[in-house]
């Protein structure tokens, strides 16, 4: 069964034979702590290479506000995000980076990877 994914559009990159950078970087990122019920605050960095499709940032914005009822661990949402924008856009490379408010004297940084193997070598590195 297809995994269907709220809310979140794309467009057809216009420059798909070119490499280039994305960065959408959403300050008031908001879910819940699945322990206590408090909201937890964070901004979400997002940075990809497109290949054919690009992020509607109308209906990021729509997507990652979704998850303000949400009771979700950090390292859990950041990896949720890029599997779900990973599925709609197929980029060729993403970086979903979530930092953290403080909490409890601890803030947090998550970062997520993906890297599509048709685009990328271990050469490369």
């Amino acid at each position: 069964m297809k995994k269907k994914v709220k809310l979140l559009e794309t467009f057809e990159n216009k420059y798909p034979d070119r490499d280039y950078a994305v960065t959408h970087i959403a300050p008031e990122f908001t879910s819940l702590c699945p322990k206590t019920g408090q909201p937890d605050f964070a901004t979400i960095k997002l940075e990809y290479i497109p290949d054919k499709l690009c992020i509607e940032l109308k209906s990021l914005k729509f997507y990652l506000n979704s998850y303000r009822n949400d009771g979700i661990f950090f390292e859990s949402v950041t990896n949720q995000i890029l599997d779900d924008l990973v599925l709609v856009t197929k980029p060729r490379y993403m970086l979903i980076t979530a930092e953290f408010n403080v909490r409890g004297g601890i803030s947090s940084m998550i970062e997520a990877e993906y890297e599509n193997p048709a685009f990328f070598d271990e050469d490369d590195f």
